[in-house]
């Protein structure tokens, strides 16, 4: 399956749902009047582009129809779908120029953030990189397991420690490893503890001030992994994990069995994070570079 068709399959149910209704207001009210613009909010806010984004799109999309001076129906859909465009662009790329790059990867247990650095690890070994993984989600035992199966499977080094050991100190020792190693990205799996976000935060300074000794000059990328099926408890999560990390942005999954897409356009209109991975399977290469501008041309396709 090509990278459009899985993109297609990822974003079918959100279509079927949120797109569906859109399209058929669009058929429904011919007159661009503020009833339209009220069910266009409304429609928005139930499939979890939350109230704050959706006041925001809608309020942009009144003063552009004003100001083009719109009468067509279809011509507000496209002016509609440049907006939402617009909020999903920035930043959307990984920032791996200087090496080892290192990627810290974020997220609450659940969430699909030890499948995601391993699928990662998998990808970038596949495009030449020479990758290590740190096991630093020392907390949960079965997230070391789960990490050197991926290890094997894609081929690379892992760096590990026992269970309840220092997430810090397995940060060092990969960040050692990695340049004694001459690798090109190191990949950490941390802990996602946010019910006591104290220790999560002591935990997660620790690390930054390990890496910043160790690899100053090195690239550095926070993802946060999201559940995309979670909705507006995804924003939620985010707001919290913004407390206490700098997150560079966004990876979310499982956007291929939910129809709450919508939740894409809020986490970067309300948090200002860039979406840089989607999740749209459960294969190794369904966890697709998020495209704005792809996302919204499959998103308003017939």
């Amino acid at each position: 399956m090509g990278f459009f068709e899985k993109i297609k399959q990822g974003l079918k149910s959100t279509k079927a749902n949120m797109m569906k209704k859109i399209e058929e207001t669009f058929s429904v009210f011919r007159q661009v009047d503020e009833e339209l613009f009220e069910e266009l909010e409304e429609i928005l806010i139930m499939n979890d582009v939350g109230v704050k984004t959706a006041t925001d799109i809608c309020n942009k999309l009144r003063s552009e129809t004003k100001k083009k001076n719109l009468k067509d129906s279809e011509d507000v859909k496209a002016c509609l779908k440049e907006i939402i465009t617009e909020i999903l662009v920035g930043d959307n790329d990984l920032n791996l120029e200087n090496k080892p790059a290192i990627i810290l990867v974020i997220g609450v247990n659940g969430v699909g953030k030890t499948t995601t650095v391993g699928k990662l690890a998998y990808q970038f070994k596949n495009q030449g990189n020479k990758v290590i993984l740190g096991a630093a989600d020392t907390f949960r035992a079965a997230a070391t397991e789960q990490l050197d199966i991926w290890a094997s499977r894609a081929g690379v080094d892992i760096i590990k420690q026992s269970q309840g050991a220092d997430p810090a100190a397995v940060v060092f020792d990969s960040v050692r490893a990695s340049i004694a190693r001459k690798a090109d990205i190191l990949i950490c799996d941390t802990a996602g503890r946010l019910h006591n976000k104290k220790n999560l935060m002591q935990e997660l300074e620790k690390i930054s001030r390990v890496i910043k000794k160790e690899a100053p000059s090195s690239s550095l990328e926070v993802l946060l992994v999201l559940d995309a099926s979670t909705g507006q408890n995804a924003i939620s999560q985010a707001k919290q994990f913004k407390e206490v990390a700098n997150i560079t942005g966004i990876v979310l999954t499982k956007l291929d069995g939910t129809a709450k897409g919508g939740i894409v356009i809020a986490i970067k209109n309300e948090l200002e994070i860039p979406v840089k991975y989607i999740g749209v399977g459960e294969q190794v290469d369904d966890l697709q570079p998020f495209d704005p501008k792809i996302f919204a041309d499959e998103l308003f396709s017939s």
